[in-house]
């Protein structure tokens, strides 16, 4: 009778480790999905940042007196590349698409340029990474509250907090960024 008792406790023991190893191995899985995709984010905000100049160069050509919008581009581009923290990174984000907003909509106005090969080749890239940066974008909240959700649920909670897994913000478009973007030629 003693050998019964001794075999239930440890398969007792076995099955709370082995539920403690899978809970805190999900928890490490979410966080690093959450990295990854931060890490995505980052990739295609990259190539929007480096396709930036080629369309400006593009559209300078066809609208010199355009300076204000070329300065906006500039301006958040290098705001771009100053971002440090995830809330620089997505305001610097958001001040970058609405002065890309302002570039295309000063190039609605040449149909010459609008017609040009390497425009339209530019257009159609960033509008792919744009939407790759959108997908990015929900991904990474999509495993963000999965992660917060787990961090919050009972048992994963005392695991959490044992281990300091933390709640993790979503990524958040500023108010000004949903406005629409206007532009005025004098």
């Amino acid at each position: 009778m003693f050998e019964w008792i001794e075999w239930i406790i440890i398969a007792v023991i076995v099955f709370i480790i082995l539920f403690f190893i899978i809970i805190f191995n999900s928890l490490v899985a979410l966080r690093n999905r959450i990295d990854n995709a931060w890490a995505q984010i980052d990739v295609q905000t990259k190539k929007r940042y480096d396709l930036i100049p080629n369309l400006v160069e593009t559209v300078k050509g066809y609208a010199k007196h355009e300076r204000t919008v070329f300065n906006e581009v500039t301006k958040a581009r290098a705001t771009m590349a100053k971002a440090g923290t995830m809330g620089e990174h997505a305001k610097a984000q958001d001040m970058l698409t609405g002065a890309l907003k302002s570039l295309f909509a000063v190039a609605e106005n040449y149909p010459i340029l609008r017609a040009t090969e390497n425009f339209k080749m530019l257009q159609e890239e960033l509008s792919g990474i744009e939407s790759k940066i959108a997908y990015a974008r929900q991904f990474y909240n999509d495993s963000v509250l999965a992660l917060n959700v787990k961090v919050q649920q009972f048992p994963y909670s005392i695991i959490a907090k044992t281990f300091k897994f933390q709640q993790r913000p979503y990524y958040k478009v500023e108010e000004k960024a949903r406005a629409p973007v206007k532009v005025t030629f004098e």
